[in-house]
């Protein structure tokens, strides 16, 4: 059965893309059939990491949402991608998909003057599963709590949270993990990100752990080397033996030995 998860923060500038482009690609260099979609419509930027120009997009996930095409239509395969980021260039076995949004003033403009039917996009996600035979769809919602957002957090079969070791972000995520609770999210899981290497990640994880009651998945440290890649590239892949790597590649695992029922 196929797996929703979608990632998620309260604040933005958390670093919420770059950690989906990364879970991604690690769960297809181990075989799987992975789909992600872009549904941060008023702020997109996902593809940027893949290298994907945007004048490449014949259609985005507006005109399926505005009815212009079928939600396969705006599915690019980016599989190739993945064997041109790494150093040493291995088969991979399974198929990355991603469904980008327009970046077009115009288009922002019309989503946050009409928005737009939540229920299709709703449909656009279960037909994308079926005709791509994905088994693994990770959704990129857009920052706080609105309509589109809880349509996402309550059709997930895993939820994840990234936050910062900062108060403002502790605060927003304990709205968001009461959110998902009342909608009933079978599983949630923490991610904290840009934490210090000098502080106790065991002592800090404890800490989050105890204040949610969610399991904390991963902590990524923060990295001159992920500020310098500036959102262009797969880190895990151009740094693979480096100390966040290492813990995407934990939280992958995490999320590929689970199979939630929804």
């Amino acid at each position: 059965m196929a797996q929703i998860i979608s990632v998620h923060s309260f604040r933005g500038g958390t670093g919420k893309s770059n950690l989906i482009a990364n879970i991604a690609s690690t769960m297809t260099l181990q075989g799987q059939r992975v789909g992600i979609i872009d549904t941060d419509i008023q702020s997109p930027g996902i593809h940027v990491i893949f290298g994907f120009d945007e004048n490449k997009m014949t259609y985005t996930l507006n005109d399926y949402l505005w009815g212009r095409c079928h939600i396969q239509d705006v599915a690019y395969d980016v599989t190739h991608s993945l064997i041109a980021e790494q150093k040493h260039p291995t088969t991979v076995k399974g198929s990355l998909y991603l469904v980008p949004s327009s970046i077009k003033a115009g288009e922002i403009s019309r989503v946050l003057r009409e928005g737009y039917d939540v229920v299709r996009l709703n449909d656009g996600f279960q037909e994308l599963i079926r005709t791509l035979k994905l088994d693994y769809l990770l959704i990129d919602t857009h920052p706080g709590l609105n309509e589109e957002t809880l349509l996402s957090i309550g059709i997930s079969n895993i939820l994840i949270i990234i936050l910062r070791p900062d108060n403002q972000d502790f605060q927003g995520t304990a709205v968001t993990v009461d959110v998902a609770r009342k909608l009933k999210v079978p599983k949630m899981l923490m991610v904290i990100n840009k934490a210090l290497p000098a502080l106790d990640f065991a002592d800090l994880q404890e800490q989050v752990e105890k204040i949610y009651n969610v399991p904390v998945a991963g902590i990524l440290p923060l990295s001159e080397e992920m500020v310098q890649l500036a959102s262009i590239g797969i880190f895990s892949l151009r740094y693979s033996g480096h100390p966040i790597s290492q813990a995407i590649k934990g939280i992958a695992e995490q999320i590929t030995s689970l199979v939630v029922s929804r």
